[in-house]
């Protein structure tokens, strides 16, 4: 990505006043192309200052990846700061003299945010923001805002706001400037309380608040997850715009919401995905991963994970066609290891190969069946064809859960054999008499309502 030194100004075409009709000009009219009714952007300054030991082209990757965060919450790159620093400095995080001139740019630029691709201390942030007259930022920061932005149901936002106050918390002396004591007074004699301890305490009880709805959230999903017992469960999981949902939408044909940007869609989606032979999975669409994810979002978000805790199978999506495939896969497995969820079974999905030449698709197979210990497949949402991969894997994976019976069922009873049609994988009838023995895969919870079952007897276990 190519950062440019000073943006255009982010305005609205004016018209010549020359250009004004006559009656216009009698009246002294406005032109109407002077207003523009676009919301307010930002015009921002990215910083990255990667330590010694993190390689150059790394280095550039993260901090087009800090440019595409930007963009994404609605923000102009004015310009790019980069140092190289062996040890965060504790007052600006970069050196004094890099500082001045971040300063220097900040007012050639007439930028109004920075934004650092490395995390703050409160400290760093508030002698930055001292410094330089404007408002300062860090990665961690900006992921919060674009999740606030981007939550929908109450639980996503329930999420968001814990995320974003346990962030502000430690950072409350340079969000505020009101911090004199409370002046003395009849009424008011005594040990009196900052604003700032005021701040703390109300943030401290909101905080308190969340947590509680949250768990009240959680209960509510643990009573729908029960509900699906029994039922193939998958997830799908992966870095920010792998194209999970994209892939979610091919195999279902539902109507979600997909679009070709950081964290489009935060609230998870399960859809059933019809696999064939009378087999179904319940697929889940969880939040992508980034790298450099606030550890507050992952903690406010693990309720949502639960989804993943609870699959049978996690579908970790990989975009193919990004350089840096495998440290993305590297920072979904440090997440899911965070959230202890390494131990489920996995299937790498590659997305987006049509976006692949037919050589390079070969080279990534050979590479990933020759050292990928997890097995893949190599699809694109764009080619429904593909996408059977998906489904085969997910049928293979269920019927291992599945036991194979030879069911003995009356004649009569036609609701039991349109049972194990339905639910189960049928291979074969015969009848006997005035019975019908099946031969059929079942999965468990099944196989219980037909040991239950009058007259129904199961001859043969496999």
């Amino acid at each position: 990505m190519q950062f440019p030194r000073v943006a255009k100004a982010y305005l609205a075409p004016l018209a010549p006043l020359d250009d004004r009709s006559p009656h216009d000009q009698e009246r002294g009219q406005i032109p109407t192309q002077l207003i523009d009714n676009r919301s307010p952007v930002d015009r921002v300054i990215l910083v990255g200052a990667p330590t010694g030991d993190v390689d150059s082209r790394v280095a550039e990757e993260h901090l087009e990846e800090l440019a595409r965060l930007t963009e994404t919450a609605g923000g102009i790159i004015a310009s790019v700061l980069r140092q190289r620093v062996s040890s965060p400095s504790p007052r600006f995080y970069v050196g004094e003299g890099k500082a001045h001139e971040l300063k220097d740019l900040v007012q050639v630029s007439g930028a109004e945010l920075v934004i650092f691709d490395e995390e703050l201390t409160p400290a760093q942030g508030k002698n930055l923001e001292d410094l330089l007259g404007v408002r300062v930022m860090d990665r961690a920061e900006l992921i919060l805002d674009i999740f606030a932005t981007r939550a929908r149901t109450r639980e996503a936002k329930l999420q968001v706001e814990l995320a974003q106050l346990e962030y502000l918390l430690p950072r409350l002396r340079r969000m505020w400037i009101h911090l004199s004591r409370i002046r003395g007074g009849i009424g008011l004699r005594g040990p009196g309380e900052t604003q700032l301890e005021t701040d703390r305490r109300l943030i401290g009880a909101r905080i308190a608040d969340l947590r509680e709805k949250l768990q009240e959230v959680a209960k509510a999903r643990a009573v729908q997850r029960r509900s699906r017992e029994g039922e193939f469960r998958a997830a799908l999981v992966g870095y920010t715009n792998a194209g999970k949902s994209s892939v979610l939408k091919a195999l279902t044909g539902a109507n979600l919401f997909v679009e070709n940007r950081l964290f489009a869609t935060l609230d998870s989606a399960t859809r059933v995905v019809d696999l064939g032979s009378g087999h179904r999975a319940l697929v889940t669409d969880t939040v992508g991963f980034i790298r450099k994810l606030p550890h507050h979002l992952i903690a406010s978000f693990r309720s949502t994970l639960e989804e993943a805790r609870e699959a049978d199978l996690l579908l970790n999506v990989i975009d193919a066609s990004d350089p840096g495939w495998e440290e993305h896969r590297d920072v979904v497995h440090d997440v899911l290891e965070e959230l202890d969820l390494t131990h489920r079974p996995q299937l790498l999905v590659f997305n987006k190969i049509d976006r692949l030449t037919h050589q390079e698709e070969l080279d990534l197979r050979r590479r990933i069946r020759a050292v990928e210990p997890i097995p893949a497949v190599f699809v694109s949402a764009h080619r429904p064809e593909s996408l059977v991969r998906i489904r085969d894997a997910l049928k293979a994976r269920l019927r291992a859960r599945l036991r194979r019976l030879t069911v003995s069922v009356p004649f009569e009873d036609g609701e039991t054999l349109a049972t194990l049609h339905r639910e189960g994988e049928v291979l074969g009838q015969t009848e006997n008499g005035s019975r019908v023995e099946v031969d059929v895969r079942v999965p468990g919870p099944l196989l219980g309502r037909l040991q239950r079952k009058p007259g129904v007897e199961i001859l043969e276990r496999a």
